[in-house]
């Protein structure tokens, strides 16, 4: 407890709570066998309030987009149905249901009327409802009328990408949701261990508030869990609250229950607020640029050559579990933006403070992890779309939100083995989902707004992310690192004129930490990481990474999906909760507000984080199986999996290190849509012109031009020229 989370040792796939304590009772399976069966799981009633109704559009879009058939040839999987159960159960987790449990289906378990299917197998889904804002809250209006639906179009997501996971390894799988579905999700969560019934009643042994249930029914075998018994409704004993077997504990349950729903479960509030961010910005001169300009995007053109112009179309998304996301995520881009609807709240929602702790509430219930607000500058507009026509900058506010990318999934995993990418997926799909909700929820009641996902974004995160006070920029480069969720973490922003309160940026003193840190530098399995100073870099300082070399390595991955190897090793990717460790919430607390002990601490923390072995696999944790998906076919990896461990012992000289910048003058013509190919070598030689941030501010101050390297490359006067394509997905860092 005082070194290492007691969770260490928690097999992932058993979940946060101490289902795997609880006493069964084979009676209860026997009690829902002969119950009679029940219509199919409709809604009660119309959406009740715009939250409600953008909701329900929310979950047709991933039933409308479920993967329906599995594919041609069935993937090398364990016959063991128990190790098919980690698997299953694990992405379950992963994809934050709050429990699951696993049954045979019984014949009236499904519904009146409907074609029973040949599936032996059902998995059942629960998500605990969320929290009903404070009175005085704004929000409380939305989401009291909406809080089931919230948590039916969450859970029904989930049922859809498992069920889709299913079906890319070759099984027959279907998902069952509310509104959308066959099967009595009630009596399938009693056979599979979630639920009591109590006459008529569905009871859970933790959760009081209220839930919402989806399902999964298959072909693919699995092994099942039992009915709980009665008294398992008596599970909130002692053990429970200390955290029975490394599951979250109820005082954590406790903590995050107490703070006020526009605070989130991390504590922000305690972290020092600043006038301007922490590493210098010169707002006048950087340049506003293109998604042209986006390394993802030069490699889909060809910029970077044949090679990861085709693994472009396949990097992260060569693993199963992203099988069923990818159609929902793209299917979402066309509802992202809008025209506010014909009701008009803007008088009666006109306070700028009410309204950003309202959004803040929403953000949080749709699943947000943290939230900041920030106006937006010009600079952080695109200049140019992915089609190569001007991007208008619209509005006022940003909406800013980090999804963690998931602790424990990441403890298992070397970081760019074949969970990266999934990771990656997930984040972005969850936050495409909240911030489209919110977005759309806003125009009904009358206010411009506009979802800005990985998909399709008019507007850079990273300045954003730094100004709504989320964090500070890292040695990691273009990542901005949280106190609480450290780098694991994508970025999802909605753009709106409602009016709101910015919050400020934040001084945790992480560029100090930094300074004295190159664990990810040591790390980077490419070394694309600078082990350098700062310098400036179009407008911004910042540790600028070689978004090339990066690029291309995450792309043409052939030990695994994407790279994340970086945010794995961070001393800084922690859980900091009231089950943390003792040692781990001193170190989060003094990082915070002992400044003054940072000479002290940096260096010895370092030392500490390498001889605990933090960066390491934990094997207790590796819940997925390593398979790439080759011709829509689920094989062993060609080229097997990364299992890195740590490399204390390497080092980069600082002076030899090459890194090639591509400065916003050596940046492609934005709508030139055809291949412009890259020039390292000229980019390897802008090095040695880059000014440091006193250089800088001593120019300003003398009154010198910027840079010509500040501008951009200007577009083509004739127009667009190359192929348009659909939607993209891009990646995490190095966007420019």
């Amino acid at each position: 407890m005082l070194l290492r989370l007691p969770s260490r040792n928690r097999p992932y796939h058993l979940g946060s709570y101490p289902m795997e304590a609880l006493p069964t009772d084979s009676a209860a399976g026997t009690r829902e066998q002969q119950r009679p069966s029940v219509d199919p799981p409709g809604f009660p009633s119309a959406p009740r309030g715009p939250l409600a109704g953008a909701l329900r559009d929310y979950l047709d879009i991933f039933v409308q987009n479920a993967v329906t058939e599995p594919a041609p040839a069935k993937g090398p999987v364990p016959d063991d149905p128990y190790r098919r159960m980690v698997d299953i159960k694990g992405y379950s987790y992963f994809m934050n249901a709050s429990q699951v449990g696993i049954c045979r289906m019984e014949p009236n378990a499904w519904c009146r009327g409907a074609e029973p299917l040949a599936h032996e197998f059902a998995i059942a889904l629960l998500l605990e409802h969320g929290r009903i804002p404070e009175p005085e809250n704004p929000a409380r209006a939305w989401i009291e009328p909406a809080v089931e639906e919230a948590a039916d179009c969450r859970i029904g997501g989930i049922a859809v990408c498992l069920a889709g996971h299913i079906a890319q390894l070759g099984w027959s799988a279907t998902a069952h949701v509310r509104g959308a579905g066959s099967v009595d999700a009630g009596r399938l969560s009693v056979l599979a261990g979630l639920n009591v019934r109590i006459e008529d009643e569905l009871h859970n042994p933790f959760i009081a508030r209220g839930f919402s249930l989806a399902v999964v029914t298959t072909d693919y075998a699995l092994e099942v869990d039992q009915p709980l018994a009665d008294k398992a409704l008596r599970a909130k004993g002692p053990g429970y609250w200390l955290g029975r077997n490394g599951a979250t504990s109820g005082r954590e349950r406790n903590r995050r229950n107490r703070r006020a729903t526009h605070l989130g479960a991390y504590p922000m509030e305690t972290v020092k607020r600043v006038d301007h961010p922490t590493t210098l910005i010169l707002e006048d001169e950087v340049p506003r640029v293109s998604k042209r300009a986006a390394f993802f995007d030069r490699a889909l053109r060809g910029d970077l050559g044949s090679k990861a112009q085709k693994e472009r179309h396949r990097f992260a998304f060569k693993q199963p579990h992203t099988a069923g996301m990818m159609a929902s995520m793209r299917s979402m881009v066309p509802v992202q933006g809008g025209d506010p609807g014909s009701t008009d709240c803007r008088e009666t929602l006109s306070d700028p403070g009410a309204n950003a702790r309202a959004v803040k509430s929403l953000s949080y219930l749709l699943g947000a992890d943290v939230t900041g607000i920030c106006e937006i500058p010009a600079y952080a507009w695109y200049s140019h779309g992915a089609d190569g026509e001007p991007i208008e900058m619209k509005h006022r506010y940003a909406v800013v939100m980090l999804i963690d990318q998931e602790f424990d999934t990441m403890e298992g995993a070397s970081g760019d083995d074949w969970i990266s990418g999934t990771q990656s997926m997930r984040a972005y799909l969850r936050g495409a989902e909240i911030a489209g909700v919110m977005a759309e929820t806003l125009r009904r009641l009358g206010f411009a707004a506009r979802s800005q996902t990985n998909v399709d974004s008019d507007v850079l995160h990273i300045p954003l992310v730094l100004l709504a006070g989320l964090g500070e920029l890292s040695r990691i480069g273009e990542l901005v690192l949280n106190p609480f969720v450290g780098p694991r973490l994508k970025t999802v922003v909605m753009t709106t004129d409602m009016p709101l309160m910015p919050d400020k940026p934040v001084d945790f003193g992480l560029q100090y930490f930094c300074s004295h840190c190159w664990k990810c530098a040591r790390e980077c399995p490419c070394d694309a990481i600078s082990w350098g100073d700062k310098v400036m870099f179009n407008g911004y300082e910042i540790w600028k990474p070689d978004v090339e070399r990066c690029a291309r390595y995450r792309l043409t991955n052939a030990r695994g999906s994407a790279c994340g190897r970086c945010m794995k090793t961070c001393p800084l990717n922690k859980v900091v909760t009231a089950d943390g460790s003792v040692l781990e919430r001193v170190a989060s607390w003094c990082g915070i507000n002992a400044g003054i002990l940072k000479s002290v601490l940096v260096p010895l923390a370092v030392r500490i984080d390498d001889w605990l072995g933090n960066g390491t696999r934990n094997p207790v944790k590796k819940w997925w199986f390593d398979l790439e998906v080759i011709d829509g076919v689920c094989v062993d990896p060609v080229k097997g999996a990364n299992k890195r461990e740590l490399e204390p012992g390497h080092h980069v000289d600082p002076a030899r290190q090459k890194i090639a910048y591509y400065l916003a003058n050596m940046m492609p013509v934005p709508n030139d849509l055809n291949a412009q190919p890259t020039d390292r070598k000229a980019a390897l030689a802008a090095a040695p012109h880059l000014e440091t941030a006193s250089d800088a501010l001593t120019r300003k101050e003398q009154g010198q031009a910027m840079p010509p390297n500040y501008r951009p490359t200007p577009p083509d006067p004739a127009g667009p020229r190359g192929v348009k394509t659909g939607p993209v997905v891009y990646g995490g860092a190095g966007r420019r």
